[in-house]
């Protein structure tokens, strides 16, 4: 099982280097035939993949950062890093898109300053839809494996799409001659940034803030845990993620004098983190047992 999953890691790793080449060769042909055509999509489309590269990158360190072991300093490993990467990923979004958008409307306020070779934009962005197209290819398997790779998939099909739109705008430019459909592809590419990098930074702030998870049910985990032989109630319970889809518990649970007496401490201990772990992917779970009448001694103590 541990040589599948070492065999798993290594071919994740291959993948996302594969979509990382492909995704920083198209973002530097795209920023060199935007300067070229004086197209502002091909621009908004490069900073897109930008934040799209990023994104792989942050999905590559977190497939190495999994095999790491915890240290006396960094007890929980270094999972963090992937949420401060998605933080400075998610206001880079918001910046481009902010560029884009006031750069877009400028144009079209402005219709002289739309002069764009439409020709060299359409070869440009068929490179890049056909680059995007590969990158899905090589990440499509992992992506139906493992969530982490799945985000990865997802970063590479939002450029494509980005493509597509930048492809309809030059072949618009080079039927009609509506130059301005160059500035009407970036709003649409702004539009499609702004959304992605508002869910990604509220899902930092959830993080760091160490809220609940939002597909927790708190409620529902202290059913499953009251529901366990022994425990009679449970109280302090506290529920976060170190990162995405790494969940922490912890609680106090107040439990029949017969499991201290009897010496089952340890068969209850597995059986909530068994519980947890199988019914609500908590990888780290931590519980204090309490005879009822410390329970009720720790209740005057908070009072």
């Amino acid at each position: 099982m541990s040589h599948d999953h070492s065999h798993a890691t290594t071919q994740n790793r291959t993948r996302l280097l594969i979509a990382i080449g492909i995704v920083a060769t198209v973002l530097v042909v795209e920023v060199a035939g935007a300067w070229l055509t004086g197209s502002l999509a091909l621009l908004a489309d490069a900073g897109h993949m930008l934040s799209d590269l990023i994104g792989l990158v942050i999905a590559l360190v977190a497939v190495a950062i999994a095999a790491r072991p915890a240290s006396d300093r960094q007890t929980f490993g270094y999972q963090r890093a992937e949420v401060f990467a998605a933080l400075v990923n998610s206001l880079i979004l918001l910046g481009v898109s902010a560029w884009v958008a006031y750069e877009a409307i400028t144009r079209l306020v402005n219709a002289e300053a739309a002069e764009v070779r439409s020709g060299p934009m359409l070869v440009i962005a068929v490179i890049g839809l056909v680059a995007n197209i590969a990158g899905l290819l090589v990440l499509r398997d992992s992506a139906a494996k493992s969530i982490n790779m799945r985000g990865a998939y997802l970063e590479v099909l939002g450029d494509a799409i980005g493509s597509v739109m930048v492809i309809i705008a030059a072949i618009v430019i080079l039927t009609t001659g509506f130059e301005q459909a160059d500035a009407i592809a970036s709003l649409a590419i702004a539009a499609l940034i702004v959304p992605r990098a508002i869910i990604l930074l509220r899902d930092v702030v959830r993080v760091l803030s160490e809220a609940t998870p939002k597909d927790t049910d708190v409620a529902q985990i202290r059913e499953h845990i009251l529901e366990t032989p022994g425990v009679v109630a449970v109280h302090d319970v506290h529920v976060w993620a170190i990162t995405s889809g790494a969940y922490v518990f912890s609680a106090h649970v107040v439990v029949e004098p017969e499991i201290f007496v009897q010496g089952r401490t340890g068969a209850l201990l597995d059986s909530l983190s068994e519980c947890l772990s199988g019914h609500f992917d908590v990888e780290h779970s931590t519980f204090q047992l309490e005879p009822a009448e410390h329970a009720a001694h720790e209740e005057t103590l908070h009072d």
